[in-house]
């Protein structure tokens, strides 16, 4: 497990991470989200040691992080750090040797991960004769080279078609089969939301929700989806419960308790025909949205 614990980073009187603290469960993706500026990568830059921490730590398996820890971490920063003049696989070679791989090893591996993003036939090539779509195909197979006991990924999904995102899925499926833990930043809610075992979500450099997928739409309001004969207006006027939205006969609801769902239903019985009761399970996104706004 990778635990981030009490991060800050200022620069000069500004915070722009401010006490952060969250997990990142072995064998899980956990999904960093927050608007521009909010701290995502500042966060990332101190878990890899790029940036030093003003205050707080890392842990890994609950010991502090250390220099030879981090080179075993796969990072792919928001920004490409690839060398445009360089044909792709000699430079996935010089990567994989950097992390201590033997040249036939880091080729082998580096043709495994061209082929599954259909690169394989433009091993040859510089990489600034492919479109911006497969050079962030490129800086992926290189974040994932040596095989990392930790993930660490800024925007791995930007600029990618989707054919190439199901490829990346599919290796990040892999790699947390293995036990590896995955964190990594999105802007692309409906991925996050079909990816992640878990969620941060981070705003003006503070946490403003963390903790697994399940836990985190436990804790969110409790809505319905109500249909009723011969129409929901009335339903402002019932006490326990606040009216979202509604649409003639159709109404969408906040319960403050169980208790207050059975006595809607009664009083709904009372007066005509009850068509549709459905409890709405919220997603990652709407829980975003909320924490957030």
């Amino acid at each position: 497990m990778l635990q981030v614990r009490n991060l800050t980073r200022t620069f000069g009187d500004k915070t722009a991470v401010d006490n952060v603290t969250f997990d990142v469960p072995a064998g899980q993706m956990t999904g960093f989200v927050g608007g521009n500026g909010a701290g995502k990568t500042t966060t990332m830059r101190m878990i890899m040691g790029v940036l030093t921490a003003t205050a707080g730590e890392v842990l890994l398996n609950g010991s502090p992080v250390t220099a030879a820890d981090r080179s075993h971490f796969g990072y792919m920063p928001e920004e490409r750090g690839l060398y445009p003049k360089q044909p792709i696989l000699d430079q996935l070679i010089y990567l994989g040797q950097l992390h201590r791989m033997s040249a036939a090893d880091a080729r082998r591996e580096a043709m495994d991960l061209l082929e599954r993003f259909t690169l394989a036939d433009r091993y040859k090539d510089k990489l600034e004769s492919l479109s911006l779509g497969n050079q962030q195909r490129v800086q992926i197979a290189a974040s994932l080279l040596h095989r990392p006991t930790v993930l660490i990924l800024d925007e791995p999904f930007s600029g990618l078609d989707p054919a190439a995102v199901d490829s990346m899925v599919e290796l990040l499926r892999e790699r947390t089969a293995a036990g590896v833990p995955v964190l990594f930043s999105s802007h692309q809610l409906d991925l996050v939301d079909r990816l992640c075992d878990n969620l941060v979500v981070l705003k003006a450099g503070n946490v403003m929700a963390a903790g697994s997928s399940e836990s985190l739409r436990a804790s969110a309001p409790r809505r319905h989806r109500v249909t009723v004969s011969p129409d929901a207006g009335w339903l402002r006027d019932e006490p326990g419960l606040q009216v979202i939205d509604v649409a003639g006969p159709t109404a969408l609801l906040e319960f403050d308790g169980d208790a207050d769902t059975q006595r809607f239903l009664s009083a709904a019985l009372a007066r005509g025909t009850v068509e549709e009761f459905t409890p709405l399970r919220p997603t990652l996104s709407e829980i975003y949205r909320e924490v957030s706004a």
